[in-house]
């Protein structure tokens, strides 16, 4: 049976999306995990791979103009796609014109914004031991925790952002015309103009609306998936999931307690618990097994200096810490003993 037949639309997005990849893996901070993620989309449809091939061509050809460093190496599954439509081949074929001459000649490069390929803005943004506020070419504000990078491209049709770990809070410049979509994970996040928080950890991701409104997508390849969220909202997704996990956000929440340097546990589960713990450490946090995760935490701490977090866990839960064969602590809990009688 043959491939159902994608919209303009649709090959817009792939193409786009192919670009985005081209770039990110030619990128000196390019993560694991965004690695992981790019394959998941390059063996999604053999699209993909087409679009991703013929972006390739063009990155070698400009390669002869201006050296670049050579993408990672990265083993996907063998594909084997039927050829492109006409319309895909050439499109193509002219990017491939736009962007060399974008490289030879820099007034060539309003082809390449006009046609909505290139950025006329690319900035890379990240927050190592203490959070950092920016501001985008945009006008868009974000604040960065610890541990948290993520790039910025302006396009002429939409303003890009991918959010490669950490956690960020955005208040983003309205702009109806001009859609701001953040990438994170397998998924993504489109607005106009509000304010919102995305964190991130191991591919997991949530997304938790305090203004305006959102849509959320839990898996980029699937077009037409995208669910609304209103104030007081958040959605939750991971690798896998056709659809985000909506949900309230409860009263006294205190995910955004992290702009003012703490993460406050509110009689929380370890299970729970440790993901976000976990994105401070150098080397994470174990559960010896389920019914240590059960085990609730409560408690403020300083997001600066969560090493002495696993060191008290012993004197406010019943739990003793391990280390297993890699030498990471696990967190194991006390058994109870019977009073004599």
């Amino acid at each position: 049976m043959s491939a159902p037949i994608l919209s303009e639309a649709e090959y817009d997005a792939i193409t786009d999306a192919a670009a985005h990849w081209c770039m990110r893996l030619h990128a000196d901070d390019c993560t694991d995990a965004e690695r992981k993620v790019f394959a998941h989309w390059f063996n999604a449809h053999p699209q993909h791979a087409i679009e991703y091939e013929a972006m390739l061509e063009i990155w070698d050809i400009s390669e002869q103009v201006t050296p670049v460093n050579p993408a990672p190496v990265i083993e996907l599954k063998p594909q084997t796609p039927k050829p492109a439509p006409y319309r895909s081949r050439s499109r193509r074929h002219y990017a491939v014109a736009a962007a060399i001459a974008v490289l030879a000649i820099p007034l060539a490069g309003i082809i390449g914004w006009n046609q909505g390929w290139l950025p006329n803005a690319y900035d890379t943004y990240e927050a190592q031991d203490a959070t950092r506020v920016v501001t985008m070419a945009d006008g868009s504000r974000v604040e960065l925790n610890l541990g948290t990078q993520l790039t910025y491209a302006n396009y002429k049709d939409r303003r890009s952002v991918t959010l490669s770990k950490g956690e960020a809070f955005f208040e983003v410049s309205h702009d109806s015309t001009h859609p701001f979509v953040v990438s994170a994970g397998q998924g993504s996040v489109r607005v106009t103009g509000t304010r919102f928080n995305v964190w991130m950890y191991q591919e997991q991701v949530r997304v938790m609306l305090v203004e305006g409104s959102v849509q959320v997508t839990s898996d980029r390849t699937l077009p037409g998936t995208g669910y609304p969220l209103a104030p007081g909202m958040q959605a939750s997704y991971k690798p896998g999931d056709s659809q985000p996990r909506i949900s309230e956000t409860r009263a006294g929440d205190t995910s955004l307690a992290w702009r003012n340097g703490k993460l406050i546990f509110n009689d929380m589960p370890l299970s729970q618990a440790l993901p976000l713990i976990n994105r401070y450490l150098p080397t994470p946090i174990l559960l010896a097994d389920n019914a240590t995760g059960t085990i609730r935490l409560g408690g403020s701490y300083n997001t600066r200096d969560m090493s002495s977090l696993l060191a008290s866990l012993p004197k406010v839960l019943p739990v003793f810490i391990t280390q297993n064969q890699e030498g990471k602590p696990v967190i194991n809990r006390r058994q109870s003993t019977s009073p004599s009688s």
